[in-house]
């Protein structure tokens, strides 16, 4: 099966499209929520719970993988597939976020990026090349670009600066020779310069790569400047191929994007906040610890069956009170559950033409109490 972006529906009323992205792995409905698995592991859970959990298509990261075990041992195990045994579509990511999040610890130039390894302290050098070999080498579904991801808020010659370099090395990327079965995403930099995006999106395009991301968000902007530029960004990306926003986020972060034409998702919130004891659901969002908690016999989430939803709330209190690993998964498995039927949801509204109306009632059911947040 070749990789391709099939448009099955767009609302009638917002810019939320319904589609399928066929690849060599199998077929996902969008829009979609990828959980993160950053080193090969979505952590706390085994790779049959993440099935479990609705997901049809999971993330790497090049940076990670490489460091530890290296792309060298991926490959020798067999590839990212065989390595942690789910043979659906796996994305990674180039590691130009990890630049990012670390960037005492790397130069940047126009060759790439030298960084020391927060591993063993060597140093690594990670051009847009090296970033395709890598990933060719993990033999990930989807390989993103290398792109330069400036902090927010940056001097507006900076963000050009990164955003006109970025489209330098998304033109070097796609002259690496390509691992058969394996798409390239070209990634739109500028951050909250619509004109900035706009180029950005309009070179990329030019070049032809079979999906296109928008990064450089979700970095410490406030969440209308990040759907304004959304909204800035979509219009001058192809109706025929997919959009991903990464690193995004919140569920209201999901559903404003997808209302903006936004196909697929990533983020670590929902396995993070998981962890530390913050669940997601229909109803709104629960902070587990909470003394209100300690007797209730509800299920973590009425309108949501899983092969975990026996478990009470008073139950889950109780495992993070005592310290118990156990806690951290269940609560870890209902965040990429919930957020999986969020997307199907989601999926169903658009094909009603009824996404504004659902958006609204999702709004109104997760402010329903005060002891709820989406935010």
């Amino acid at each position: 099966m070749d990789f391709r972006y099939e448009l099955v529906h767009e609302d009638k009323h917002s810019g939320a499209r319904l589609g399928r992205l066929h690849t060599p792995r199998g077929t996902v409905d969008l829009p979609t929520f990828m959980p993160v698995g950053t080193r090969g592991s979505v952590k706390g859970l085994t790779i049959e719970m993440v099935r479990e959990t609705g997901a049809q298509i999971i993330l790497g990261n090049t940076y990670h993988l490489a460091l530890r075990p290296g792309e060298d041992v991926v490959a020798d195990l067999g590839g990212l597939h065989a390595f942690t045994g789910w043979q659906g579509p796996i994305l990674t990511d180039s590691g130009g976020f990890q630049v990012f999040s670390l960037e005492k610890l790397n130069k940047i130039d126009e060759q790439g990026v030298v960084f020391r390894s927060v591993i063993d302290g060597r140093l690594v050098h990670l051009t847009p090349e090296r970033s395709m070999q890598i990933q060719q080498q993990l033999g990930s579904d989807i390989a993103m670009v290398l792109d330069q991801v400036p902090p927010l808020p940056s001097p507006p010659q900076v963000v050009a600066e990164a955003c006109q370099r970025s489209l330098r090395w998304a033109a070097r990327c796609l002259q690496v020779p390509p691992r058969p079965g394996q798409a390239v995403f070209g990634i739109v930099q500028g951050g909250l310069d619509p004109d900035l995006r706009r180029i950005s999106a309009q070179e990329l395009v030019a070049m032809d790569f079979p999906g296109y991301a928008i990064g450089g968000l979700s970095v410490g902007e406030a969440p209308a400047d990040m759907y304004r530029t959304i909204a800035a960004t979509t219009p001058y990306l192809p109706t025929d191929k997919p959009r991903y926003l990464m690193g995004v986020g919140t569920p209201t972060d999901l559903l404003e994007s997808i209302a903006r034409g936004v196909d697929m998702f990533d983020c670590v919130m929902p396995t993070r906040n998981g962890r530390n004891g913050m669940v997601f659901t229909h109803q709104g969002s629960l902070r587990l610890k909470n003394q209100c908690h300690a007797r209730d016999r509800q299920p973590l989430d009425r309108q949501l069956v899983t092969p975990y939803s026996h478990y009470s709330r008073g139950y889950l209190r109780h495992l993070f009170l005592a310290g118990e690993m156990l806690g951290p998964i269940l609560a870890s498995f209902q965040n990429l559950a919930y957020y999986a039927d969020l997307m199907r949801q989601a999926r169903a509204a658009i094909a009603n033409d009824s996404f504004v109306e659902f958006v609204a009632q999702q709004k109104a059911n997760w402010s329903s109490n005060s002891n709820q947040s989406t935010t």
